[in-house]
């Protein structure tokens, strides 16, 4: 590895010290319909959006509670401090298209449908309000 690549590398871990997020991939669910998950807790409180994703009836809030709550535990290893002492909330989640399995239904006079069975990555973000006030 050359000394350009080397030192863009180690800005690049650095950078990463001071962000706190989780991350999900291949989720069998379609993005539209993870997106409408993320949005409901998108700049929420974090115990907040816990109890918003605990109780909705949507598929995809397990999935998402659970990521949270990979999130939480990340930001306490890198803080060494509790998510009940800390003013935290969602300062971003991003859902991007994964794979697409592609299948054929049978359809009638011989023809084939296509089936495109879709499936997502999420990345969700937490920060504390106290480090975003003091950046503006």
């Amino acid at each position: 590895m050359g000394a350009r690549k080397r030192k863009s590398a180690e800005e690049r871990k650095e950078a990463l010290k001071s962000i706190y997020f989780a991350k999900l991939n291949d989720v069998p669910t379609s993005p539209r319909k993870m997106r409408l998950v993320a949005d409901m807790i998108r700049g929420m409180e974090v115990n907040k959006a816990l109890s918003v994703l605990k109780f909705s009836t949507k598929e995809a809030s397990g999935k998402m509670e659970k990521l949270l709550r990979s999130a939480i535990s990340n930001w306490e290893q890198k803080t060494k401090q509790k998510a009940e002492n800390g003013n935290l909330y969602v300062s971003g989640v991003y859902v991007d298209s994964a794979r697409m399995l592609k299948r054929l239904r049978t359809a009638p006079q011989g023809r084939g449908y296509r089936i495109r069975k879709r499936s997502n990555h999420v990345t969700l973000f937490v920060d504390t309000k106290n480090t975003n006030d003091n950046q503006n």
